[in-house]
C-alpha cells in the first residue's frame, strides 16, 4: 500500500470513497463527499496535508485537513489544524489504515510547524490514534466550561498546549454543507443509494449533544 498526496486526476474517486465510507453512518445519506470536493477551493485548505492511500492502484483511504486556531484568553491565537474527512473504503475498515493515514498526515504536519490538531468527531474512531477528550486539554469551543465530548485534541508535539484555557476556532470550509439543496444536487451525480437510519446514526447524536463535565 503507498500513501501519495492527492492529485486531480484522483478527485472524483476521492469523493466516490468519501461518499461510500460515510453513507448512512452520521445521517440518513452524506454530505462529506461534497464537502470533499468543496475544501479543495477554501482558502484555509492545505494541500500539501491531502492524502490517499492506495492499494495495487485504488485509492481505498483517503485524509484532507483545513486550518483552524485556537485563541486564549488574551486574544493570543495560535493555527492548528483540523483533519477531515479521514475514510476508508468500507470493505478495508478496522484493519489499523485510518490510523496509517493519521500518522504519515501528522508527520507531515509536523514538518510543517504544525504541533496541535483539532476536530469534532466520534471518540470511538480517534481514541486509540492518540485523541484525548478537549477537557484534559482545556479546549472549549466558548470559554464557557463546556466541553464537547465530540470535541477531540491531539497534540502533535507532546506538550504544545500548556494548560491555559484555549478556545477552538474551526475553519469555515464546512459551511457549504448547510447548503442542502446544493449537496443533493451533487448527490445525484452519482449512483442511486438508499438513505436510511442506522444505530450509528443515534451514537453520534449522543456524542455530538453531550458534554464531559468533570
Amino acid at each position: 500500500m503507498t500513501v501519495r498526496n492527492e492529485t486531480g486526476n484522483d478527485y472524483r474517486a476521492v469523493e466516490e470513497l468519501t461518499r461510500d465510507a460515510f453513507w448512512n453512518v452520521y445521517k440518513p445519506g452524506a454530505d462529506e463527499h461534497y464537502y470533499a470536493h468543496m475544501i479543495r477551493s477554501h482558502p484555509d485548505f492545505i494541500p500539501e496535508l491531502d492524502f490517499v492511500l492506495e492499494d495495487g492502484g485504488r485509492i481505498i483511504g483517503s485524509i484532507m485537513f483545513t486550518k483552524a486556531w485556537l485563541e486564549d484568553e488574551n486574544g493570543f491565537r495560535k493555527e492548528i489544524v483540523s483533519c477531515g474527512p479521514l475514510c476508508v473504503a468500507p470493505e478495508y475498515q478496522r484493519k489499523k489504515l485510518g490510523k496509517l493515514l493519521i500518522e504519515h498526515a501528522f508527520d507531515a504536519a509536523r514538518k510543517m510547524g504544525y504541533d496541535v490538531n483539532v476536530n469534532f468527531g466520534n471518540p470511538g474512531n480517534y481514541v486509540s490514534r492518540g485523541f484525548v477528550s478537549c477537557k484534559k486539554k482545556n479546549v472549549s469551543c466558548f470559554f464557557d466550561g463546556n466541553f464537547p465530548t465530540a470535541l477531540l485534541v491531539a497534540e502533535l508535539v507532546p506538550g504544545a498546549l500548556d494548560g491555559r484555557k484555549w478556545m477552538y476556532i474551526p475553519s469555515t470550509a464546512a459551511d457549504c454543507c448547510d447548503d442542502t439543496e446544493a449537496v443533493d444536487a451533487f448527490d445525484k451525480t452519482f449512483p442511486p443509494k438508499e438513505k436510511k437510519w442506522m444505530p450509528s446514526q443515534e451514537e453520534f447524536y449522543i456524542y455530538s449533544h453531550s458534554s464531559v463535565v468533570r
